[in-house]
């Protein structure tokens, strides 16, 4: 059944979620089946029933919800499981029971402690019982790339004449190398006869970072279903990732000619659900969803970008669900994209203004990991523009430490006249800052803050910037001192003070 459309069989719901601390609850699990049913997957593998009550109800409740998606469900070549999943998907418009049973010689001789030809005749046996039940079937010769061949011909020839539709190849521990499972799936297509009457699938694990890699191989050997999982989730080192395999398909037209159903607009959705609702987090260099894939922080790519997106993108994000590019300043980054996203900030600055303010944009990306809009706007207003001092701090008084409460007094002058108010807070700076709110009567509420030492040595000279929220607005504020209370504390006053420029008072 070669042809030119890829499959895609998404197992987040099941070999995701055996990933150590993924436990799901049903209506996390509908969450997820609902955004793949909107991503377009062609087979939802919802769960493995007979290993619990919750999975069970969870495969129960998909199975009757969700349209379009084949509904399946894995079981053992064992009765109780193949009838236990039947009971799961039988309510699905297009249900699939997924039967597996292990053929490598160290599983069969440890794990399941049977001959060849047992294997063979419960494979078979497990196959026609699905069959009996459902006219969807798929097999699995469970690690399939460490059985012998000859043997794993024979098994997946008696599967497919017992009904079979699909038949998985899985690199069950990932040990396969590219070149080597490529040529597996080739020597299956040219050694098993009846191989042209199902799917040939492969589902390929991650242990040696190799998922997408092999089932790549796959692909380009005659496999047309992928067995994968959003963000590659699964056990041990996790799955080939669909979103990674979908978009290297889809890529490379040039190379693989095959098509797909898949609505890759849903991809970054659907990846950042399930990292929600797993608590796993996608980390920042992630392929196609992390949050570095479409971000750019060295100054040569982004002048290559601004000038041209596909010098260094080889992806639109749009096409997997992501707003824009991002250019990310810090030191790194180069005066052409800081001109640019000066002019983005509305400022027309000349050559001169736009030099001074750089230099003082690469000091300031020098100590913090990036700089945000704010700091530039900071940086302009310092540079470029006076920003007349409204509050002035008089003088600041913190008494900490341990066992009591922490607490600031602080005097400050506006329009000549003297503001004192104390408060306490569940830190010094906490402290200082509610005091502050309180003689300037405007609450601020803190989004980012960040600490530097200018200098060296125990008298060292500290830099605090901050990001600051008040009356709409988000301003960053600077202030050092060899005192950190008291830097944190005119960081605060110098953000006020900004705001009170922005709204010409």
């Amino acid at each position: 059944m070669a042809n030119n459309k890829i499959i895609i069989f998404d197992t987040t719901l099941r070999d995701g979620e055996q990933s150590p601390g993924a436990s799901l609850t049903t209506k996390g699990k509908l969450e997820i089946a609902r955004q793949l049913a909107n991503l377009k997957v062609d087979v939802i593998e919802a769960g493995f029933p007979v290993s619990s009550k919750g999975d069970f109800e969870a495969v129960k409740a998909i199975a009757k919800e969700i349209k379009g998606p084949v509904i399946c469900g894995l079981a053992r070549c064992v009765k109780k499981d193949i009838d236990t999943v039947y009971r799961a998907v039988k309510a699905a418009h297009k249900p699939r029971i997924h039967v597996f049973l292990a053929t490598s010689k160290i599983h069969m001789k440890y794990k399941l402690k049977k001959a060849e030809d047992e294997i063979l005749r419960l494979a078979v046996w497990g196959v026609k019982y699905a069959k009996s039940l459902v006219d969807d079937v798929e097999f699995s010769p469970e690690d399939a790339s460490r059985t012998d061949k000859e043997f794993l011909y024979r098994v997946v020839e008696a599967a497919i004449e017992a009904g079979a539709k699909t038949v998985n190849i899985p690199d069950t521990v990932g040990y396969a190398m590219p070149s080597e499972f490529g040529s597996l799936i080739k020597g299956i297509r040219e050694n098993v006869p009846n191989i042209d009457k199902c799917v040939l699938s492969v589902h390929c694990h991650n242990d040696l970072g190799l998922g997408v890699a092999n089932s790549i191989a796959a692909l380009q050997n005659g496999a047309r279903q992928v067995e994968c999982t959003i963000n590659g989730l699964g056990e041990r080192a996790g799955n080939a990732s669909l979103e990674e395999i979908v978009m290297a398909v889809k890529t490379r037209k040039d190379i693989f000619n095959l098509g797909m159903g898949i609505r890759t607009q849903e991809l970054y959705k659907a990846s950042q659900l399930v990292s929600r609702l797993t608590g796993i987090i996608v980390q920042p260099n992630k392929a196609i969803v992390g949050a570095n894939a479409f971000s750019h922080e060295a100054g040569i790519h982004q002048d290559g970008i601004l000038k041209r997106r596909t010098t260094y993108e080889i992806l639109k994000p749009l096409d997997v669900g992501v707003k824009k590019t991002r250019l990310v300043l810090g030191k790194h980054s180069g005066r052409h994209a800081f001109r640019e996203r000066l002019k983005k900030l509305g400022f027309d600055l000349n050559e001169k203004e736009v030099k001074r303010t750089f230099e003082e944009f690469k000091l300031l990306a020098d100590k913090k990991k990036e700089v945000f809009d704010e700091d530039i706007i900071a940086i302009v207003e310092d540079s470029v523009r006076t920003v007349k001092e409204r509050y002035h701090m008089e003088s600041l008084q913190v008494s900490s430490g341990t066992g009591i409460s922490p607490s600031a007094t602080v005097k400050l002058r506006f329009n000549n006249k003297i503001a004192e108010v104390s408060s306490t807070g569940d830190g010094p700076v906490d402290a200082c800052y509610k005091a502050i709110d309180g003689a300037t009567g405007i609450k601020g509420k803190l989004l980012d803050y960040s600490l530097r030492a200018i200098t060296g040595g125990k008298d060292a000279l500290g830099n605090v910037t901050i990001r600051v929220k008040a009356k709409g607005k988000v301003i960053s504020g600077r202030g050092s001192s060899t005192d950190i209370i008291e830097a944190s504390a005119k960081a605060y006053l110098n953000a006020i003070n900004r705001l009170m420029y922005k709204l010409g008072r």
